[in-house]
């Protein structure tokens, strides 16, 4: 098997997969889209919102935010020593927004988002949260935790995944376009970590059957 970066830019990278079977390469494909974890807003304790819009509503809207992930730093939740519920310093961060006393209409914004890790922030400043009248206030607390896309779209680690034929024989274009949380070289990177990861586990599970 081999790989060719052919197009790279901040958001998007495409590769040429060359001498590797199209089930292999739509594998890399569907990793690619939701199988590398990263973090999403997963528990909001909601200490004041006299907003228009619904807790409810605001739960969904923070935990669509594409966050930075600093893949290598942090434990998925299911796999961290803490065995803790809440979670550790390893395995969640805390982000907070209070938006205090309001004297005016305005828009709360992604860049209000405060994290206790600098690493783990909104992809963007500029994602609208909810409008707040005068007098109006919110003030949540939020941890963060990573996933994948399998359990949740929250966890989608790309917008785009796409594969498509070239006029040879067990060659292909793979397509991949980040949500931001990690760099589109990232997301090939770790695509191949877990994918030679769960080819690895299945050989297993096979030798053990045999046996």
């Amino acid at each position: 098997m081999s790989l060719k970066v052919i197009e790279h830019n901040t958001n998007t990278i495409s590769v040429k997969l060359s001498n590797i079977p199209l089930q292999y390469a739509n594998a890399l494909r569907r990793i690619c889209l939701n199988g590398i974890p990263i973090f999403a807003i997963d528990t909001i304790n909601i200490i004041e919102n006299s907003s228009v819009l619904a807790d409810e509503g605001l739960a969904h809207r923070l935990a669509l935010i594409p966050l930075k992930t600093p893949i290598s730093r942090f434990n998925e939740p299911a796999k961290c020593d803490c065995n803790n519920e809440s979670g550790c310093s390893n395995c969640r961060v805390i982000l907070m927004i209070d938006s205090t006393d309001n004297n005016k209409t305005r828009t709360i914004m992604s860049s209000e988002i405060i994290s206790e890790n600098d690493d783990v922030e909104p992809t963007s400043k500029n994602v609208p949260i909810v409008d707040l009248a005068i007098g109006q206030r919110l003030k949540v607390e939020a941890y963060a935790r990573l996933g994948r896309g399998t359990n949740h779209a929250k966890w989608n680690s790309a917008n785009v995944s796409i594969l498509t034929n070239t006029d040879k024989e067990n060659e292909y274009i793979l397509t991949i376009e980040s949500t931001g949380s990690l760099t589109p070289m990232q997301l090939i990177s770790e695509g191949i970590k877990e994918l030679t990861n769960r080819l690895q586990e299945f050989k297993e599970t096979i030798n053990k059957m045999e046996l």
